[in-house]
């Protein structure tokens, strides 16, 4: 349900605000593989959830080049 909430949140939003939201993730994503590498990350999951928001953003933008 959470993503349900998280799609319709990016959705609303324009290209540029989305390719820089992919910019900010992809940056914290470098830096919990900093944290990983020398021993000091604590939350492990959060690499799945970045993966997934990467993901959706990516969609979105396809989506909205190819109705465009």
């Amino acid at each position: 349900m959470a993503t349900e909430s998280r799609a319709t949140e990016l959705r609303a939003k324009s290209a540029t605000e989305l390719k820089d939201e992919l910019v900010a993730l992809r940056k914290e994503e470098f830096n919990l593989r900093m944290q990983r590498g020398t021993g000091q990350l604590s939350n492990t999951a959060r690499f799945k959830s970045i993966r997934r928001d990467v993901a959706r953003i990516k969609t979105i933008l396809n989506e909205t080049a190819k109705s465009a």
